[in-house]
């Protein structure tokens, strides 16, 4: 697994057509560009300026009842792509009295993505995911930055 970084949320170009919302990470020094829903993008660019949004978006709100419950998110990986499709898991721990007990949830990518900002929790990527779309950084014209 290789640590990733959010480098941004935009706008690209892909074969989901122009305008898609992406995420783009930053791992093993090639970006990897994930396509994403535009209530996505918007709660991970929240997350990224640390801008509270009037009403608790649905990220928030699950953070804020995983702590409730005496639990914490440690980790977000994105560890399979398969017919297009990246496929993530979020690793969380919960104590419940005096007892740690490890839990492992399916995810999006861009759910985990959106949590693992608000909790500022790692952010890791597959080899085999990296090999399969990572891209190098010039490949990218990045505007507005």
């Amino acid at each position: 697994m290789n640590e990733a970084t959010v480098e941004g949320v935009g706008v690209g170009v892909g074969d989901e057509g122009s305008g898609a919302p992406v995420v783009v990470l930053r791992a093993r020094d090639e970006l990897l560009p994930i396509f994403v829903s535009s209530d996505q993008a918007q709660s991970m660019q929240l997350a990224i300026e640390g801008e509270p949004f009037d009403r608790p978006l649905t990220h928030d709100l699950f953070v804020e009842m995983v702590a409730e419950f005496g639990g914490a998110i440690d980790k977000v990986r994105i560890d399979d792509l398969a017919d297009g499709t990246f496929y993530a898991k979020v690793d969380a721990e919960q104590y419940h009295g005096g007892e740690r007990n490890e839990l492992v949830f399916d995810a999006r990518p861009s759910d985990g993505i959106a949590l693992g900002l608000r909790v500022d929790c790692p952010i890791v990527v597959s080899d085999e995911v990296l090999d399969a779309a990572g891209r190098p950084p010039e490949e990218f014209d990045v505007e507005g930055t």
